[in-house]
């Protein structure tokens, strides 16, 4: 790992969101919007910087705001990388995934065609509203052409795109994949639809508290939107050329539970598999694994769900942590940005709290760095990522 970008709840950069996390802010808010105010839940976590602060105004007009985050947070991990426009595009790939893609483009466009005709539609509509547009742009902004792929698993999206990167690069499709994800779907539908099968938080009246993975009182997650991109890199490749190493993408697992279109099995077993499939490609003893940024959503049944399948599988030793406390669930992009957080864990030795853990569910029997960040000397870090039709990822990140 050479390169990482974001822009998410808590900032328009990597820096400002490591600094947020570590500092335990919450970027949740209640939401001022006249299209909010009759919902069940009326709070969501949005972008602490708008894509217009950074995008030309033409190109805005032509992307999602999907895509938008996509390519600022990609552009970020691409400087961050210290990559060239000379590097060989042919040996550059993409894998760039959005659970739900661009449903915002969709409705508005919707609402045009209802009230204006269709000779008002955009003729960009269908650009921006694919699912693969965020990859698709990415690809382009780059141009990458080893291959450019579009994973779309739900909120485990961008965890399983940085496996298939990992991928490309070990049988040889690619030397530099930019990896990541996105979604920006805050919006009356998708909050209604969410509402209505009673997976989001109603406090309302205390939006900052809202998202509180593992506390009894927990009701729910908080939607909030965001990207995360990663530049994947052969070692070789990157030590020629000087590049600085963050982690390396040691190993990665995929599974599916094969149990429920939405709910998690409750033992974990195929989350549990996915650890275990991350761990055997890593080479490595579970006891070196000290830390896991977890999925934890702040829902009644998922969050202890894993803590059974992290303490079958890695262990009792590990320090949990539920980066979503802070963030909101960012879909599509929370895998991406919480790798990036488990990365910067190792690099920084310092693992972000998970806020708001005031009254510790009775079954939560793991280590958890609650409500403050915890000190710790980390050679290896574990992201797990799970998304609704039993999509599973783990990845594993041990020191450069």
């Amino acid at each position: 790992m050479t390169g990482l970008g974001a822009t998410t709840p808590l900032g328009g950069d990597v820096a400002s969101t490591w600094e947020a996390l570590v500092a335990g802010r919450s970027g949740v808010h209640l939401l001022e919007h006249e299209w909010a105010q009759e919902l069940p839940c009326r709070i969501a976590a949005e972008l602490a910087v708008e894509p217009s602060e950074v995008l030309p105004r033409v190109r805005l007009r032509r992307l999602d705001r999907s895509e938008q985050i996509a390519l600022v947070a990609a552009q970020q991990a691409w400087d961050d990388a210290g990559l060239s426009d000379d590097l060989d595009k042919e040996r550059l790939g993409v894998v760039f995934g959005s659970g739900i893609g661009g449903a915002l483009t969709l409705l508005a466009q919707d609402d045009i065609l209802e009230e204006s005709g269709a000779r008002k539609v955009s003729p960009f509509t269908v650009p921006m509203l694919m699912p693969n547009g965020p990859a698709a742009v990415v690809g382009l902004e780059f141009g990458a052409q080893a291959g450019v792929h579009a994973p779309t698993s739900a909120c485990a999206t961008s965890a399983e795109a940085i496996s298939w990167a990992a991928d490309m690069i070990r049988v040889g499709r690619a030397d530099v994949v930019v990896a990541g994800g996105a979604e920006a779907v805050i919006g009356g539908l998708p909050m209604a639809g969410f509402s209505s099968m009673k997976a989001m938080s109603t406090r309302n009246d205390d939006p900052t508290h809202a998202s509180r993975p593992w506390d009894r009182d927990r009701d729910g997650f908080v939607m909030g939107e965001g990207s995360g991109a990663l530049i994947l890199e052969r070692r070789d490749h990157a030590e020629a050329r000087g590049a600085k190493i963050y982690a390396v993408v040691a190993g990665s697992g995929l599974t599916s539970d094969g149990y429920d279109i939405v709910q998690p099995d409750p033992e974990c077993r195929g989350g549990g598999r996915a650890m275990a499939a991350a761990i055997k490609q890593a080479g490595i003893d579970p006891k070196e694994i000290g830390h896991v940024n977890a999925h934890a959503t702040s829902t009644p049944v998922g969050d202890m769900a894993e803590v059974k399948g992290i303490k079958r599988v890695v262990g009792d030793h590990v320090v949990l942590t539920a980066t979503k406390s802070m963030t909101g669930h960012l879909l599509g992009g929370a895998g991406a940005v919480e790798s990036i957080a488990a990365i910067l864990a190792i690099v920084e030795g310092v693992i972000p709290p998970t806020i708001n853990l005031d009254n510790p569910d009775p079954g939560l029997d793991l280590d958890v760095a609650a409500n403050e960040a915890r000190k710790v000397e980390l050679n290896a870090a574990l992201n797990t990522a799970f998304g609704f039709g039993g999509h599973n990822a783990a990845l594993l990140f041990t020191k450069a």
